[in-house]
């Protein structure tokens, strides 16, 4: 799955000459936690978060009163809090690598570019919804997570079981076992009985660690 696939666009931007009273009030309207930052031309010039703008204060404030801060505040622009050094991915980017870059980033959206052009935005949000439906977390079925040999055929062997059932796999997942040579794998599965499943899988497997019906959510 690549960025393209599942960025938002066209993408909700604001420019950097805002007052950030007024851009803070705009992405509560937008529902929306950050905004990339364009000039004049539509080039992209930074990117500024909700908490960037409601951390946004004139200094020494506390000597201040209301009516004051309020009016420095209104001349804040989105430039004097906006980030600068924008992290982005390309459309062709896979989903996997804009969570990594996400992750080692510490940040929650990547603007999207096309040949320097901004076309769109990802997400944590997008990455939240997209790992909802890897697991199948709205859909009703068995789910089922078992810790196996990270071994070549092993998923191979759970999902032949699960296909000799007449079981249907509407979500799978893995991620490293309890040491470096296991896998805890998950699966959610249709149309075959939780107590079922369980006797088919636990030959093939190491252990069940979790088993459990669920009825799945809109």
């Amino acid at each position: 799955m690549l960025v393209s696939e599942r960025m938002k666009h066209p993408v909700l931007t604001i420019t950097k000459d805002v007052p950030v009273q007024d851009a803070l009030a705009r992405m509560q309207k937008d529902k929306v936690r950050r905004y990339p930052v364009v000039d004049s031309k539509g080039k992209l010039v930074g990117i500024v978060t909700d908490s960037d703008l409601m951390n946004a204060s004139p200094s020494d404030a506390t000597t201040l009163s209301v009516w004051e801060i309020n009016f420095l505040l209104s001349k804040i622009t989105v430039e004097r809090v906006m980030s600068q050094k924008v992290v982005t991915v390309t459309e062709d980017t896979t989903i996997e690598e804009a969570a990594r870059i996400m992750a080692d980033s510490r940040i929650g959206g990547l603007p999207v570019l096309r040949e320097g052009r901004l076309v769109g935005i990802i997400t944590e949000t997008d990455l939240f919804h997209i790992f909802l439906e890897m697991l199948g977390a709205r859909t009703p079925g068995v789910r089922v997570t078992v810790e196996v040999d990270d071994v070549p055929g092993k998923m191979n062997d759970l999902t032949g079981a699960i296909h000799k059932l007449g079981g249907n796999i509407n979500g799978m997942g893995a991620i490293q076992g309890e040491s470096s040579d296991r896998r805890a794998v998950t699966l959610k599965v249709a149309g075959v009985g939780l107590q079922e499943l369980k006797d088919a899988l636990a030959p093939l497997v190491n252990k069940i660690v979790d088993i459990r019906e669920e009825k799945g959510s809109l």
